[in-house]
């Protein structure tokens, strides 16, 4: 985790492969793994350290389901940048089967695949049901099940009766995801690296940054290693980039009247959207606002200046963008101007 960025400070990606709002629905899945492995190639060119897929099931809109699968797909159309999960909802899975999928991803891809652990079900309680059956998995026991793949992965122990084949021996790196104090508590104590998810619940973000420095214990790192998941959109102005902002804006409504998630067009403002669509109530632009807490929105002077921020009273190692647009080329874009930016800007010693 000590191995320094090819430029300025780390950065890296988080995409959940966003369907587009009209794709026709027989190509809309090939049509958003196309723009992710372009997304992934340009990344890799512009010196982000890693791409993560995020785990959700059953929410139309996201085509990062079956997590494992688009990992492999997008490492192979790469060469350098790590693939990887943000992550994985190990409650819903066999400790066995997360070991040999990621052991053969390890295998294909030496030294370039992450796996990013969280406790959520990934979807609704339906969903849950759907992917544990009996429930007898609920997120009290995600430690147990963590030293259970922990075992699947490191060396073969006297007696042990089964093994991951692949997986056994290979040490697939292990990030602890969350946006509570919780999962900053487990990392620190198991002295693993922790990324927050500050790009859709920051609430919690100072404290849960301030507790996994403050209590980490040396394991597998001597050093904590805190990673920053937050919304980042940059466009040659301010005004420009708030536009663009309104795509997340509305995606975020949309999840609070549970209707589909797909990526749409900005808007000129929340206040007066498209026709036949009910502009947002006094709750409902709080809550939006509330989930786009952290976000860091604007020209390249103000990015710059928000990650300047975020990374001073953090003290984060890594900062993880969230950029979901309507037009592919605004966010490569993004994208881009924030590569550049990164690079002016150094880790601060904390």
């Amino acid at each position: 985790m000590s191995d320094s960025p090819r430029n300025g400070f780390p950065i890296s990606v988080l995409d959940l492969v966003t369907l587009r709002s009209g794709d026709p629905a027989d190509t809309a899945v090939a049509q958003a793994v196309a723009r992710t492995v372009d997304l992934a190639q340009h990344t890799e060119q512009w010196g982000y350290r890693r791409i993560w897929f995020a785990e959700h099931h059953s929410i139309p809109g996201i085509a990062s389901a079956a997590t494992s699968i688009l990992i492999g797909h997008i490492a192979n159309a790469t060469r350098t940048i790590r693939v990887g999960s943000g992550g994985i909802m190990l409650p819903n899975h066999a400790p066995l089967v997360i070991a040999e999928q990621f052991g053969t991803l390890a295998s294909l891809y030496p030294n370039r695949i992450d796996l990013g652990l969280g406790r959520a079900p990934g979807g609704d309680w339906a969903t849950m049901r759907a992917l544990r059956r009996e429930l007898k998995q609920d997120g009290d026991d995600f430690p147990a099940l963590l030293a259970e793949l922990q075992g699947f992965l490191g060396p073969v122990r006297p007696g042990q009766a089964v093994r991951a084949i692949p997986g056994q021996n290979t040490r697939v790196p292990i990030y602890i995801l969350g946006s509570s104090l919780y999962g900053a508590q487990l990392a620190a104590r198991l002295g693993l690296p922790f990324a927050f998810a500050a790009h859709f619940a920051p609430q919690a973000l100072y404290e849960a940054a301030r507790i996994y420095r403050t209590t980490f214990k040396p394991g597998l790192l001597a050093q904590p290693y805190l990673m920053i998941a937050a919304p980042i959109i940059a466009a040659d102005t301010d005004a420009s980039a708030n536009y663009l902002a309104t795509t997340p804006m509305q995606r975020f409504l949309r999840l609070i009247r549970n209707q589909p998630v797909e990526v749409v067009a900005p808007i000129e403002s929340m206040d007066h959207p498209a026709p036949g669509y009910e502009p947002w109530s006094p709750l409902e632009r709080e809550a939006v606002h509330a989930r786009l807490g952290a976000a860091i929105v604007g020209s390249d002077a103000t990015v710059q200046a928000g990650l300047d921020k975020l990374i001073s009273e953090t003290g984060a190692d890594e900062i993880i963008a969230v950029t979901d647009l309507w037009e592919h080329s605004d966010r490569l874009d993004s994208y881009q101007r924030v590569a550049a930016i990164a690079q002016a800007i150094q880790p601060v010693t904390v």
